[in-house]
């Protein structure tokens, strides 16, 4: 494998696996499976080479039933071990996430076709996540004084109890992030987990699973199974106290459906058409590189990853050249070092959906100002960071989510436009303002439709403040993650309200004529005193 830069981009020549990507740990990972001894098998394929990867047990429904009953009488237990019991696992977990990252990068570069610097960033993602809801999970499960009915007498606290068992599915594009923040927060509140992870992806879902067992989580508290959706996703369904998805807005809406008429709850992290503002005060440089950071991480496939931009006229042409530059020196290959900037896609279909709306684009009028097509000869699944202008809403990529290292320039004359743009769309997940003005940038990010706003940043400063939700709007989502609303959204709220010596209907001795009168005087009291 030699490595250049783009204009030369980096040959693969005969990358295999990884070292640590043994056939002991392959086995020992996939008899994490709550599957059959003799179930059928499934094979994976690795996205950089095309080669054969893992041969996966594949669950079926009854599986799945036995394996939601096995978590229900786990979680008993677990929901009455101490909080910090819970805590010391999730600590001893981060500590073992970091010690055997090398693993775990090797395993997402694997299966997922990112480059080791975009799979690092996961195991910072989970690092972060175990500690935060570690140190911070007492606080927001502890019972909590409420204002009572009436002052003085009626005693009110709120309880959080877990849901029972939760069930998330999770997706191939952040194989670590996804598959394990959300379990984690879910875990420490005192669910049980169920989880389907993409198959594609099933071994990085399953090394978290393992490493979680080594920190000391109870068996059968955190368990996985196999298979399509097609199969197995109703009994996902049908057995959850709690729906976690993250995926598709087809999908999404359909498990909402199923969750509603299930009277359960779910949260849905699904897809967007980002945009990014740069403002006519941003630095050019900052704001290029910022794009760059915005729009190729994971080749594009990354929920929060920016689709659309937005310049101001006034200094478009030196954004775009700054932007284009920098866009053509990117190092694209493959390579389980630090070496390279933009790795592989992940799977044939969203192969075929880049190049199916970059060529649409094209034949109906966009220009390429960098890339534009795919590199069979990096291997089977390469696709060049590309530039697009001249996108009308006749192009499919014009409002349709690519999900690949693909954007499309626009320019805008006033900020009032700008916004209107980058609002027109039924998505709502994340955003990118630039602004040499911090609170200017925050006064247009304030304006923008979507869950994060990231000011003078692609997407890692709103999604790393871990104590603030992210998730998204319209057709991005329900629901949120991270901070307070990530831990009790999997906890049912209980009020224990306790009355004492007197409650609001009248003593034998008063007739109600004369209590209601007394009660009326009382509350205008209440009121002039400033009471709540």
């Amino acid at each position: 494998m030699v490595t250049e830069h783009a204009n030369r981009p980096t040959r693969v020549r005969g990358v295999g696996l990884p070292a640590s990507v043994t056939p002991a740990l392959l086995e020992r990972l996939t008899a994490r499976v709550s599957a059959a001894p003799d179930a059928a098998r499934v094979t994976t394929t690795a996205p950089y080479t095309g080669v054969p990867l893992a041969d996966l047990p594949v669950s079926t429904p009854a599986e799945v039933e036995a394996a939601f009953a096995r978590a229900r009488t786990a979680q008993k237990s677990w929901a009455a071990t101490p909080i910090s019991e819970r805590k010391k696992i999730m600590l001893r977990y981060h500590d073992l996430v970091l010690a055997r990252q090398d693993e775990a990068l090797d395993l997402m570069q694997a299966e997922n076709g990112k480059t080791r610097r975009d799979a690092f960033l996961e195991v910072v993602d989970i690092a972060i996540t175990s500690r935060y809801y570690a140190r911070n999970a007492a606080k927001y499960l502890s019972p909590k004084r409420r204002r009572g009915a009436i002052p003085l007498l009626t005693h009110t606290t709120e309880l959080r109890h877990p849901k029972g068992v939760v069930t998330v599915i999770s997706p191939w594009n952040y194989p670590l992030s996804m598959a394990a923040s959300d379990a984690i927060a879910a875990l420490i509140a005192g669910n049980a987990v169920v989880q389907k992870p993409d198959t594609q992806t099933a071994l990085t879902a399953l090394w978290s699973l393992d490493l979680m067992y080594e920190a000391g989580l109870p068996a059968d508290v955190w368990q996985m199974v196999v298979g399509r959706g097609s199969s197995i996703g109703g009994a996902l369904m049908e057995n959850a106290n709690y729906m976690m998805f993250t995926g598709s807005t087809a999908s999404g809406r359909q498990i909402a459906s199923d969750a509603g008429r299930r009277l359960i709850g779910a949260s849905l992290e699904l897809g967007g058409k980002n945009p990014m503002i740069v403002l006519d005060d941003a630095d050019i440089d900052k704001a290029a590189d910022g794009a760059v950071a915005a729009c190729f991480p994971s080749a594009g496939q990354l929920c929060v990853s920016i689709e659309r931009l937005y310049v101001a006229e006034s200094i478009r042409d030196e954004f775009v050249a700054a932007f284009t530059a920098r866009t053509k020196n990117l190092k694209i290959g493959a390579a389980y070092n630090y070496s390279i900037d933009v790795g592989s896609l992940t799977t044939p279909s969203q192969l075929k959906t880049v190049t199916e709306h970059v060529d649409d684009a094209v034949a109906k009028g966009a220009t390429v100002l960098a890339g534009g097509k795919a590199r069979p000869d990096l291997g089977p699944l390469f696709y060049e960071p590309t530039i697009l202008t001249d996108v009308t809403p006749d192009m499919t990529l014009y409002d349709h989510e690519t999900f690949g290292p693909v954007v499309s320039i626009y320019t805008y004359r006033d900020v009032d436009e700008a916004v209107e743009k980058a609002n027109a769309t039924p998505y709502g997940l994340n955003s990118s303002v630039w602004s040499g003005n911090g609170a200017r940038g925050r006064a247009v990010a304030a304006r923008v439709h979507s869950g994060t706003v990231n000011v003078n940043e692609a997407f890692a400063a709103a999604w790393g403040s871990i104590d603030a939700p992210m998730g998204g709007m319209g057709d991005s989502g329900l629901g949120r993650r991270h901070g307070a609303d990530g831990i009790l959204k999997y906890t049912e709220p209980q009020t224990v309200a306790h009355q004492r010596v007197q409650g609001f209907y009248p003593p034998a001795r008063i007739s109600p004529e004369s209590w209601a009168t007394l009660l009326t005087g009382a509350l205008k009291v209440m009121k002039a005193a400033g009471l709540r």
